[in-house]
C-alpha cells in the first residue's frame, strides 16, 4: 500500500470518528429533549394546558440547534452602534415610513387619541420590529421556545412564554399557522412575546380579534398599548442629540438621572449650542463615548428601552421617529474611521462580490456568514484587515476596484451615514 493510500484510510478513520460522535450528540441532544418535553408536559398541566393542547403543539417537535446559535449573536449587542443603526434607519426606512404614516393615518389618529402615543414613535417601531411588516420570521415559536425552555442560559423565562403560546393556541386567539416569528419566539408586524400578546394586544379593528399578524390596526393599536402601559408621556420627546463640553468625563448613563439644570452646569448643550430644554429628570446617554453622538433622554426613551432592553435598539426607534417627524440625520460623527452601510450599501457589496466570483445567493442586503466570508476573502487579497465587517472601507475598495496598495490610502473624512 501507498503512504496516500495510508493517509486516505487514516482520513476516512476521522471521518467515521467524528461522524459518531455528532451521531453521539445528536441522539444525547434528542434524549435530554424529550425528558425536557415530560417535563414541560407537567409543568403546563399544573398551568392550566390541557394534554391535547399540549400534545397537538408538541407534535414532530424536535431542538433547533440554530436557536441557541442565534441566542448568542444579538444583533444589537454585539454589532456596533454604527453599523446597527446604519441598517435600521436608512433612507429605505425613512421613505417607506412616511408613505405609512400616510396610509394609515386615520389608525394612527385614533391610536394618538386613545394612548396618548404619537404616531411617528409607533410607526418608527413597526419598522425597525418587522420593517413595516415585511419581515415577520420564519420560526415557529413552539419549536424556538421549546428549544430554549430545555437549554440554555435562560430557560425559566422561555418557559413561560412557551405555556403563554399554548395558552393562546387554546384559546383559539391566533392560528397556529400564524404563531411564526423570532428566535426567541417575538411574533407579529411589531413582534410581540407571547405573554406580552396576552397582557396588552388589542383589537383595534372591531373584528372581535386580536390579530397582530394579519392586521395592521391590531399591531399599531396594540403597540400604542404597550408604550402607554410602559409609561409613555403624552407630549413629551424621547429626547435629542446633545453637545459636551471638550474632554468631558462627567456622570452618564440612562438611570443616571439629574435635573436639566444640573446638566447644564456641567457643560451639556442642544447640539446646535442652545440651552437645554424641558421640565423632566434626564439622563445623558453615550453610545460610543464622549468623542461620538451623546443625547439627553427623558422618560419616554425609557418606554421605548422597555420594548427591547438594548440602548442601541430604542435608539434606533426614537431616532427613526425623529427622521419620520422630518428632522435631519445625527450631526455627530461616529468614532470610526469605517462607518456603517445602509442596506442599499450593503447590497451593492454583496453585488460586486457576486461579480467577483463569490457565492453568497441574493443580494438581500443581510450580512450572513457567506457574506462575511466572502468580504473576509476579498478583504485578504485587497490588504485590509480581514474582519469580514460590511463597512464603507470595503464598498470603498470594491467600488475603486482594490488596486494593489489600497490599504494605503486614507479614508474619507467619516460623515454620519443616515441618508
Amino acid at each position: 500500500m501507498t503512504m496516500t493510500h495510508f493517509a486516505w484510510q487514516e482520513r476516512l478513520g476521522l471521518l467515521a470518528v467524528m461522524f459518531a460522535a455528532m451521531t453521539w450528540a445528536a441522539s444525547a441532544l434528542a434524549s435530554d429533549f424529550n425528558a425536557c418535553l415530560q417535563a414541560l408536559r407537567t409543568e403546563a398541566a399544573d398551568k392550566g394546558i390541557a394534554t391535547q393542547t399540549f400534545n397537538t403543539a408538541m407534535t414532530g417537535i424536535e431542538p433547533d440547534k440554530s436557536v441557541l446559535d442565534a441566542m448568542g449573536s444579538q444583533p444589537e449587542f454585539v454589532t456596533p452602534i454604527w453599523d446597527y443603526l446604519a441598517g435600521l434607519v436608512d433612507a429605505e426606512r425613512i421613505a417607506d415610513g412616511k408613505l405609512k404614516l400616510a396610509e394609515w393615518a386615520t389608525v394612527l389618529a385614533q391610536a394618538e387619541q386613545q394612548f396618548g402615543v404619537d404616531r411617528h414613535t409607533i410607526v418608527a417601531v413597526w419598522g425597525v420590529e418587522s420593517d413595516f411588516g415585511k419581515v415577520l420570521g420564519g420560526r415557529p415559536l413552539v419549536r424556538s421556545l421549546a428549544t430554549v425552555s430545555c437549554f440554555g442560559h435562560r430557560q425559566r423565562f422561555f418557559r413561560g412564554e412557551l405555556i403563554a403560546t399554548l395558552r393562546i393556541l387554546q384559546s383559539g386567539d391566533m392560528p397556529a399557522e400564524a404563531l411564526v416569528g423570532s428566535w426567541a419566539g417575538a411574533f407579529g408586524q411589531t413582534q410581540f412575546m407571547p405573554s406580552t400578546y396576552q397582557r396588552l394586544a388589542v383589537d383595534f379593528d372591531g373584528d372581535g380579534r386580536r390579530d397582530i399578524v394579519g392586521s395592521v390596526p391590531d399591531a399599531l393599536g396594540s403597540t400604542a398599548n404597550y408604550l402607554q402601559r410602559a409609561g409613555w408621556v403624552t407630549g413629551a420627546p424621547w429626547g435629542y442629540e446633545v453637545r459636551l463640553p471638550p474632554q468631558y468625563n462627567g456622570p452618564s448613563g440612562r438611570r443616571t438621572r439629574q435635573a436639566l439644570a444640573t446638566w447644564s452646569q456641567l457643560g451639556v448643550r442642544r447640539i446646535d449650542g442652545s440651552a437645554l430644554t424641558g421640565s423632566w429628570p434626564a439622563a445623558l446617554l453615550m453610545p460610543s463615548g464622549a468623542r461620538g453622538p451623546a443625547f439627553i433622554v427623558f422618560k419616554n426613551f425609557d418606554a421605548i428601552y422597555s420594548y427591547n432592553a438594548a440602548e442601541s435598539y430604542a435608539l434606533a426607534i426614537a431616532h427613526l421617529s425623529d427622521r419620520l417627524r422630518g428632522e435631519g440625520p445625527l450631526q455627530t460623527a461616529w468614532p470610526t474611521d469605517d462607518p456603517g452601510l445602509s442596506r442599499a450599501e450593503r447590497r451593492a457589496v454583496q453585488e460586486m462580490l457576486i461579480e467577483r466570483g463569490f457565492d453568497i445567493g441574493k443580494p438581500d442586503g443581510i450580512i450572513g456568514s457567506s457574506t462575511r466570508s466572502a468580504i473576509q476573502a476579498f478583504q485578504a487579497s485587497a490588504g485590509l484587515p480581514a474582519d469580514g465587517r460590511a463597512g464603507a472601507r470595503v464598498l470603498q475598495a470594491l467600488q475603486a476596484g482594490a488596486p494593489p496598495g489600497y490599504e494605503n490610502v486614507a479614508p474619507e473624512p467619516q460623515v454620519p451615514r443616515f441618508e
